[in-house]
């Protein structure tokens, strides 16, 4: 769960904290749940977790180019086999999983849903595709308290790096970059080479290199003595966090995902260990301690379709002889023979209409990737959410950025203007399915996505099911379910989302349109969200970091200047009485400049002792670091210019033992001088 005061140090500026006061009558939240009927499930019940007493519907297999259990025959028909098992009961829920009863029954569903999708024209996109201009098909957006008074807890916390020097989104759960340090050696990962550096001296030392050979867009974990980079060969496209699933709404293969480990116990002389290959694209890696867990998707089959008038017959023929070797993700380690990643019994069928295509979870430890546990869904639900003990998996569409563009809302193969949400536990590297659940509106992004004691809560945007307005919805697992226990809608009417923070029980929304409304929601009683407070301002923040409990930095885009342009802006907000936000200073990076962090998140740092906050801002192709210091509620910052081009997006700013930041540019690593 998102727990930031437990696993982050509180930094003590401003004010002594004053209780807020929270308003009275609470918003009623709806909670009715309407259920079908209960089917039963068969799961493997190898390896199973049982989490906070619910069975769990399936359970991933492992896998070391053998995926078969010892001891245990093939399901009849299976790609790879599996084990029949005793029943399970399933989420009863809209966009509740079934088990396919035989590996036939999976592949009818796959041929059906792939008949309905396939035209003379070849595949026909999917729902993100159909309606739309072209510009929009592959863009991320579609990616993307009982009482009536009380004295309020909600309250920030200040937010630091990984101890591998990431900012990421949860505590605990560390996340891909270019650039990973423990303190001492840095490594850094630039197109297929591996450098390593000495960080630990009075200055940056190159201490060796590896040459990855055929490895590309490539991102790095760390553990230990062991790097774990994720890419691809460079055979079939380029993949990235969040993006890569994108693949399932056009006609090219999916890319192909690279996972390398390399041994770093001698620095100065990296060394290859294992190669794993996936023909399925990258949606999100994530790493708890030493263990990795990969989101993948295999789009739609790399079939013999034909384009033309007369092409309809001859692509629907070519979906019916498909089988599913065409549609299930495989695994070579090594550079041996592909094999089955999923058995057909570790493979669920959603009943929700969610796209076409298949979702595959994929763990193993860092010492060991080519032992994987692995379970599936063939549906298509690219937004990934990760909490230090669960996985949500979510189908959502277009949100407001689509309305001056998209017309009448999509509603074909899939969007029906509801986001449907898939819960599983994590257990080292295993995940087991726990529920499902649904609400109306769409979801726009992993960081509108967040866990905290059991309870999901998402800050959802508008659809065809809901009016022009912005809601924090809370879901909680009841029995195999994601029950609605509360929401408050009406935030941002007209506007769109531009930015979430959560904490234990507060969430931050900045909203935009013509200004920029920060609203801070009580979340201590998950079936009353209530707005506490709200700030508008004009121009709107795109990444927001807390500083403590007292103060909050958001950065963005200013007002428009009397000539229409606009700029980076920073501000500074006093958060101490939550009902009653304020905005301390701000300040501006002058006009045509881009605050970065709303993209990268990674491309800020804080850093809590020297009270700096460093983040890149650009203008042009011209690339500066601006270091904000901060003291009695006020910002001095400082531009300096460190990159140009393209390597503007490489550049981080890497925190270091004993108060020293690692400057990474495109060509360098060295120190930055914070004076």
């Amino acid at each position: 769960m998102t727990d930031l005061e437990r696993q982050w140090d509180d930094l003590p500026v401003g004010p002594v904290p004053l209780d807020a006061i929270l308003r009275e009558a609470r918003r009623e939240a709806a909670t009715e749940t309407r259920r079908r009927p209960e089917r039963r499930l068969r799961r493997s019940l190898t390896g199973v977790a049982v989490v906070g007493g619910i069975a769990a519907a399936f359970v991933a297999g492992t896998l070391v180019v053998q995926q078969d259990p010892p001891g245990e025959p093939p399901l009849a028909g299976g790609p790879g086999g599996g084990a029949a098992a005793p029943d399970l009961t399933p989420a009863a829920f809209h966009g509740e999983l079934q088990e396919p009863a035989s590996c036939d029954d999976l592949l009818e569903h796959y041929v059906g849903e792939g008949l309905d999708r396939v035209s003379r024209w070849g595949w026909d996109g999917g729902y993100a595709g159909r309606g739309l201009p072209e510009e929009l098909r592959l863009d991320d957006a579609f990616i993307s308290s009982e009482q009536s008074m009380r004295s309020a807890s909600a309250y920030t916390s200040v937010a630091k790096a990984t101890e591998t020097g990431t900012n990421v989104q949860e505590a605990g759960v560390d996340e891909p970059d270019h650039v990973k340090t423990d303190g001492e050696v840095l490594v850094r990962l630039r197109g297929a080479e591996l450098t390593t550096y000495d960080v630990s001296g009075e200055e940056v030392a190159e201490l060796g290199s590896l040459d990855l050979d055929d490895f590309h867009d490539g991102e790095i974990l760390l553990t230990g003595d062991r790097v774990v980079a994720i890419g691809n060969d460079g055979t079939r496209g380029s993949t990235s966090d969040g993006a890569a699933y994108r693949y399932a709404y056009a006609e090219v293969p999916s890319p192909q995902t690279r996972v390398l480990t390399v041994d770093l116990t001698d620095p100065a002389a990296p060394t290859l260990e294992q190669t794993v290959d996936y023909d399925a694209s990258l949606v999100a890696a994530r790493q708890h301690g030493t263990d990795v867990r990969l989101v993948l998707s295999k789009g739609l089959p790399d079939l013999d379709l034909r384009r033309g008038g007369n092409a309809l017959e001859a692509n629907r023929r070519a979906v019916e002889d498909s089988t599913l070797d065409d549609w299930l993700p495989h695994v070579a380690v090594d550079g041996g023979e592909p094999t089955d990643l999923l058995d057909c019994d570790r493979v669920a069928i959603p009943r929700a209409d969610l796209g076409l295509a298949t979702m595959a979870v994929v763990g193993f430890g860092a010492d060991a990737p080519g032992e994987v546990e692995s379970l599936g869904l063939a549906g298509d639900a690219p937004l990934t959410y990760e909490s230090t003990d669960h996985l949500y998996l979510a189908s959502s569409g277009p949100g407001a950025d689509c309305w001056d563009l998209c017309g009448p809302w999509p509603t074909a193969n899939g969007f029906d203007g509801t986001t449907h949400v898939y819960d599983f536990a994590l257990d080292g590297t295993g995940a087991s399915y726990v529920g499902a659940g649904e609400v109306e509106g769409t979801v726009r992004d992993r960081w509108s996505m967040d866990e905290a004691d059991g309870v999901l809560r998402l800050a959802v945007g508008p659809s065809s099911e809901t009016g022009r307005w912005n809601s924090i919805v809370t879901l909680r697992a009841e029995g195999d379910a994601l029950v609605e226990v509360g929401r408050i809608d009406r935030l941002g009417v007209d506007e769109d989302i531009k930015a979430v923070r959560w904490f234990e029980d507060l969430a931050l929304l900045v909203t935009f349109r013509q200004v920029d409304p920060l609203y801070a929601i009580d979340l201590g009683d998950v079936s009353r969200p209530t707005l506490l407070g709200e700030l508008k301002i004009p121009g709107f923040s795109t990444y927001l970091h807390p500083l403590g409990p007292r103060r909050l930095v958001g950065v963005g885009t200013g007002p428009q200047g009397p000539r229409g342009a606009s700029g980076a802006q920073a501000g500074l907000f006093d958060v101490t009485d939550v009902t009653d936000p304020v905005r301390l200073d701000v300040r501006s990076f002058g006009r045509g400049t881009y605050a970065r962090a709303g993209d990268d998140p990674r491309q800020f740092t804080w850093l809590p002792e020297q009270r700096i906050a460093l983040t890149v801002v650009s203008r042009g192709r011209t690339g500066y670091v601006a270091e904000l210091r901060l003291g009695g509620g006020r910002m001095r910052e400082e531009l300096t210019r460190v990159e140009f081009g393209s390597d503007v997006a490489e550049v981080r700013l890497v925190p270091l033992p004993a108060g020293r930041v690692a400057l990474v540019t495109g060509e360098d690593v060295d120190f930055l001088d914070l004076g």
